[in-house]
């Protein structure tokens, strides 16, 4: 029924596409649009910017570039985000799987492979591949649930005995957790290094940047932090997510064992955190940003300082709008007599994520590699001399880059207000999965349509904004469905008990993602000292869902982990496997599972329920266990991890 809906949605607005960019044989890139609505549209894409679309008799809009004036020389092969904007709307490729996690923008991402398999963030087949996990943790420095993805080298499920050192590596402002692994392919990248041996096997870290977001009112400030110290992220890093990471994974933790990184804001992060805690860290990395020159008792101590760190290494394009800032930051480094390694880029279009994954492969080579990391240090070269020319990052650029944010959508005593702010918009209306038709939103003196509404109010749903018969994802929401075509935004009530931001301080499972198997796995928290053999759910996927929906949309993991706390349900794996590899464990004392479709229903709101309903069946079963295979470290899809408990109380009305 819902892809029903969603096909008659897309018939009566007469919009679709017909095809994800083609990337041609003399190094152009074809893109197509179809909408027959729309009155102009441009594609705007990171190595050519806004260009327009030329509209055929049948409604497709196209335009074939390349780079430079005439958009004919070559695009090299490499990564680009990319939107499509529709009568001044941005709006993502509706036929593209792959998009770009983020606060507020929502681009697709353009993919050009190497005709050679040579790109560094090449997914190759002749490698080993390290497994990813979306880790949930209690902050007290946040006094909520926080959240990050973790990368595990490809032995560490098989030498269960070996340790490893850590880099934690942040993306920048506006970015989500994810951004490292879905646009900087940290893991893919490691994956070649090792397979070639020009890496150290590690554990890499990827925190959120933003944390504040994830509160249930989070702070509605239009300007992103630039300066650090007392904050809450650096706080969360030093006092909980460490912790974390060295209690449930199998870390080193001596400083020489530890470095940390991270691209724009997630650079100033990390050198921050790591020169004010050089007793955690010693190798430190800075991807296009910098960090505070007044630092209390840091940058006077550089004998003391160059002792400490074995590697320092700053990197930043030469058309980078930071490079002026950047610039002068290594200048400031080297008067003051503190070694560090510069690199800059001049072809990878300034600030983008092309400069962080090149970044991220010079610099991944180095770290836990004492040798290669003070030869690198002693090649280091001063900072170039400045020109007066150095773009800057002024308050005016800040405040262009970062407007007043629009606060969409938002729980309030009244209800969920929706809101876009749309200018040239003649008519905007919400199109929501739980409602039966459209609703009209209504225009304020600053373009901003809005609507209220409060019979939704502890639903969680898809919907979408329809301006002017163009769909388009709520820009303003950083949750977005991981749907093959069109990405709906999610409306999910932080104050549910299946909501992260409500659940407080309880255990968690984890939760990964395979790719290469298209099969995502999550792990319900043991209790200590024992393993339970646990209850097996396979959680189908409906048509045109991905292997992400169930979790990210269904919220099956925090649904598992609110009863399991609540004592009303039992540890369990919740897969979207076929579990073809499990059929020889059914013989197994106690082996159970179940399967649940999401086609047998017609909204979120009911799999929601169904899947609820079926946990609180499995505590009625008994369940054999194990004395001694808990506690950290232990893996499979990930028996074991962080102890089972906790108190909280299962809000059952409110489903």
């Amino acid at each position: 029924m819902k892809h029903l809906f969603i096909l008659i949605c897309a018939l009566s607005f007469s919009v679709g596409a017909t095809a994800q960019p083609r990337a041609n044989d003399d190094g152009t890139v074809t893109f197509q649009y179809k909408n027959d609505s729309a009155h102009s549209v441009m594609v705007d894409v990171q190595f050519a910017g806004r260009k327009e679309m030329t509209r055929s008799a049948d409604g497709i809009w196209t335009v074939t570039l390349g780079i430079g004036e005439n958009s004919k020389s070559p695009v090299a092969p490499d990564m680009y985000p990319y939107c499509f904007i529709v009568d001044g709307v941005s709006v993502m490729d509706p036929k593209n799987p792959q998009y770009f996690p983020n606060e507020g923008f929502k681009n697709s991402l353009l993919e050009i492979k190497s005709k050679d398999g040579t790109l560094p963030h090449d997914i190759r087949d002749d490698v080993q591949h390290g497994r990813m996990e979306y880790i949930r943790y209690y902050s007290k420095s946040l006094g909520g649930t926080n959240q990050a993805v973790v990368y595990l080298p490809p032995s560490y499920m098989t030498d269960m005995q070996k340790k490893y050192p850590v880099f934690y590596l942040i993306s920048g402002t506006t970015d989500t957790e994810e951004v490292y692994y879905k646009v900087g392919r940290v893991n893919y990248i490691l994956d070649n290094l090792l397979a070639d041996k020009q890496a150290k096997e590690m554990i890499v870290v990827l925190p959120y940047g933003n944390p504040s977001k994830l509160l249930i009112a989070p702070p509605a400030t239009g300007m992103p932090q630039t300066r650090f110290g007392g904050d809450v992220f650096s706080k969360d890093l030093i006092n909980d997510l460490m912790p974390y990471i060295d209690n449930t994974y199998r870390t080193k933790t001596d400083r020489d064992d530890r470095a940390i990184g991270g691209f724009s804001r997630g650079g100033n992060q990390a050198l921050y955190n790591g020169l004010t805690n050089l007793d955690k860290f010693s190798y430190l990395c800075s991807y296009s940003s910098f960090t505070s020159t007044d630092i209390p008792d840091v940058y006077d101590h550089a004998d003391e300082l160059n002792k400490k760190i074995h590697l320092f290494w700053l990197g930043v394009g030469t058309d980078d709008f930071l490079y002026g800032n950047a610039r002068d930051y290594m200048e400031f480094l080297d008067k003051k007599g503190i070694n560090s390694v510069k690199e800059f880029t001049t072809d990878k279009f300034g600030h983008t994520w092309m400069n962080a994954k090149y970044f991220l492969y010079k610099t991944l080579p180095l770290l836990f590699n004492k040798k290669a990391a003070e030869a690198a240090m002693k090649e280091a070269q001063p900072a170039p001399a400045a020109t007066g020319q150095e773009q800057q990052f002024t308050p005016g650029v800040m405040a262009r880059l970062f407007p007043k944010p629009i606060i969409s959508p938002e729980y309030s005593e009244q209800g969920i207000t929706f809101r876009l702010k749309a200018p040239e918009a003649r008519k905007v209306e919400l199109d929501c999965e739980i409602l039966p038709d459209n609703v009209a939103m209504e225009r304020d003196s600053d373009g901003v349509w809005s609507i209220t509404r409060n019979d939704i109010f502890f639903e969680t749903f898809e919907y979408r904004f329809i301006v002017d018969g163009t769909p388009v994802a709520d820009p303003s929401n950083m949750y977005l469905s991981p749907e093959q075509g069109f990405k709906y935004s999610i409306a999910d009530n932080p104050r549910s008990p299946f909501n992260f931001a409500s659940q407080g301080d309880i255990p968690h499972g984890r939760t990964s993602y395979d790719l290469e198997r298209n099969e995502a796995w999550y792990t319900a928290p043991m209790p200590n000292g024992r393993m339970v053999m646990p209850s097996f759910i396979q959680l189908v996927p409906g048509e045109g869902d991905t292997m992400e929906s169930w979790f990210k949309v269904g919220g099956a993991d925090a649904i598992a982990d609110r009863l399991l706390a609540d004592g009303k349900t039992k540890p369990c794996v919740i897969t979207t496997s076929t579990l073809e590899f499990m059929q020889g464990m059914n013989r197994m004392p106690g082996f159970s599972m179940k399967t649940l479709k999401a086609d047998d229903y017609r909204t979120w709101s009911e799999r929601r329920r169904a899947l609820v309903k079926l946990l609180l069946d499995i505590n009625k079963e008994q369940r054999p266990s194990f004395p001694g295979m808990g506690g950290p470290g232990m893996g499979g899809p990930g028996f074991g991890g962080p102890g089972f408990g906790g108190g909280g109380r299962f809000g059952g009305d409110n489903f």
